[in-house]
């Protein structure tokens, strides 16, 4: 009975050894479950999320850098050119103005000339007397040295001008090649034409000096040659000379 029973006992124990051994991979299951697990879909899915987002980084720095480039720009349209040069074009055309407002005798002027031409420059009659016409002849000469002093003041004081406008010249295009925006270099381009406008006043006023000067030359010949018929018509209309007897030396 005992051996049976031991026999009974070790094939019970047997069995529970049997069932323990077959039980131990799901005793080591939760070792397992540790493991990382890949996922190849959601690792592509994050990767062109956070490429988007570094897209759109990307395109909002190139938007304020943008910006910032426009603004600079608008600072460099804005800025004045340093260089003016209107002060000393004021003062040419001032300084041209006081010499054409000095003519002298007959100037500038429609009124004082219609009066100067019917007073002085008119028509001389025939019964003009000698002091009348040598008066007339003087105040003429007068007028045409006057008239060619004021053409030589004006063509000097505008030869007097070059060497200036030559340096603002130089200047205002050396300014306008280095103009670092559009409001300088449209500075410089008006100033340039504002030089040129008072050399162009220069010329009108040279040749309206000199012009006035040969008018008054022209119209002092015109003049001297009708008194010079003035005075031949009163010579012709003189009695002829009669000889009479003549008395000397004691009514001998």
């Amino acid at each position: 009975m005992n051996v049976r029973k031991m026999r009974r006992g070790g094939r019970a124990a047997t069995s529970i050894l049997a069932v323990a051994v077959s039980l131990s991979p799901l005793a080591a299951a939760p070792a397992a479950a540790q493991w990382i697990v890949f996922d190849p879909t959601n690792y592509v899915q994050n990767v062109l999320t956070a490429a988007r987002e570094l897209q759109q980084v990307d395109n909002q720095i190139q938007m304020l850098t943008n910006q910032a480039t426009m603004l600079v720009n608008q600072a460099r349209n804005l800025t004045s050119l340093p260089l003016s040069t209107l002060n000393q074009l004021e003062s040419s055309v001032q300084q041209t103005e006081s010499l054409i407002s000095q003519a002298q005798n007959i100037a500038f002027n429609v009124q004082q000339i219609e009066q100067a031409f019917t007073s002085t420059y008119g028509s001389v009659p025939s019964t003009a007397s000698t002091a009348t016409l040598i008066a007339g002849a003087q105040t003429r000469w007068q007028n045409s040295v006057g008239g060619f002093e004021d053409s030589l003041k004006v063509q000097a004081g505008v030869v007097g001008n070059i060497p200036s406008d030559g340096s603002a010249m130089t200047s205002l295009v050396s300014a306008s090649q280095s103009a670092t925006g559009a409001l300088q270099a449209a500075q410089a381009g008006n100033q340039l034409l504002a030089l040129q406008s008072r050399q162009l006043s220069d010329l009108i006023a040279v040749m309206s000096a000199k012009g006035r000067a040969d008018a008054l030359a022209q119209a002092d010949t015109a003049t001297t040659e009708a008194e010079s018929q003035a005075l031949y018509s009163q010579f012709s209309t003189l009695n002829a000379y009669v000889p009479g007897a003549v008395t000397m030396f004691n009514g001998q």
